[in-house]
């Protein structure tokens, strides 16, 4: 019954413009920056460990812009669930899609961080090509209405994260190209700490794995908020990747990020415990 109340709503909430949604995030966001306290506090950990030379104010600036972008991409779920295919060519912009053409004849991994607009990217893709990603199991009725908006065109393959490696590697050496989120600190067991603004992350060396194993190109992709509309960049794919070494592999995949996020502050999901997990001995930062 909540499911089909959720739908409704955004059902009518998709008749409006993006602007329109954009204009309503504004309060939107504005209030969540207030009330959730606890995101906020993690959200302003993050920054002032990734951006230590900012100002306190300037941190609060782009966490409330952060907040206020998510609010209007959360609005925008409603035009990936339920509006046309031409509207949603209108909404999401494809930028450098020839980097990803000029791949056709290799294995592709797509290497897509957590920006906000990143399920808007895997829909633009999906309408003109195959693919695969992988997905974890969420609370509530967000879970359905994710998967659906994921499966609504051309029946991409969609992986459990608790089905391990091995249907990726099917996936990649079939040659179907592979929509990859692998920035969120998964504990301990599987990750190794590389960088991330400076400061030890605990992260998954999947990429120069799967890499490896697939002997995939990895072409990054990367979609954010514009006025009015969302952008997707594909990004040349990288040279002398994978090298073997599973450390400087996953470097070079934060840095990238990093130099994205710097460019891009208020649009990378800084409300997830990036550093939960510390190296033995330092301190718990949240």
């Amino acid at each position: 019954m909540k499911l089909k109340l959720v739908k409704a709503l955004l059902w009518l909430l998709h008749w409006l413009p993006f602007r329109v949604m954009q204009w309503i995030a504004i309060p939107m966001g504005s209030l969540l920056y207030l009330l959730i306290k606890r995101r906020r506090h993690i959200g302003l950990t993050n920054l002032q460990l990734c951006f230590p030379k900012w100002s306190d104010t300037e941190r609060q600036r782009v966490l409330r812009q952060h907040f206020i972008d998510m609010a209007s991409t959360i609005l925008g779920y409603s035009i990936l669930l339920h509006a046309p295919e031409n509207r949603l060519r209108r909404l999401i912009h494809i930028e450098g899609l020839e980097h990803f053409n000029a791949q056709q004849d290799k294995a592709i991994i797509m290497l897509v961080p957590h920006f906000l607009g990143l399920d808007f990217g895997g829909v633009a893709y999906t309408m003109d090509h195959k693919g695969a990603s992988m997905y974890a199991e969420q609370r509530g009725v967000f879970h359905d209405i994710s998967l659906q908006i994921r499966s609504r065109f051309n029946e991409p393959v969609l992986i459990k994260r608790t089905d391990g490696i091995r249907p990726i590697v099917r996936t990649l050496k079939a040659k179907m190209p592979f929509y990859y989120l692998p920035d969120q600190d998964m504990g301990p067991q599987q990750s190794i700490f590389s960088p991330f603004f400076g400061v030890p992350a605990a992260t998954l060396p999947m990429l120069g794995k799967l890499a490896e194993m697939t002997h995939a190109v990895v072409v990054p992709v990367i979609t954010t908020v514009g006025k009015g509309c969302f952008i997707s960049r594909y990004y040349p794919a990288w040279e002398n990747y994978p090298t073997g070494d599973l450390q400087a592999d996953t470097d070079r995949m934060n840095q990238f990020i990093e130099q994205i996020a710097t460019a891009h502050p208020s649009q990378y999901y800084w409300l997830h415990r990036r550093f939960k997990t510390r190296p033995e001995g330092e301190p718990i930062l949240y």
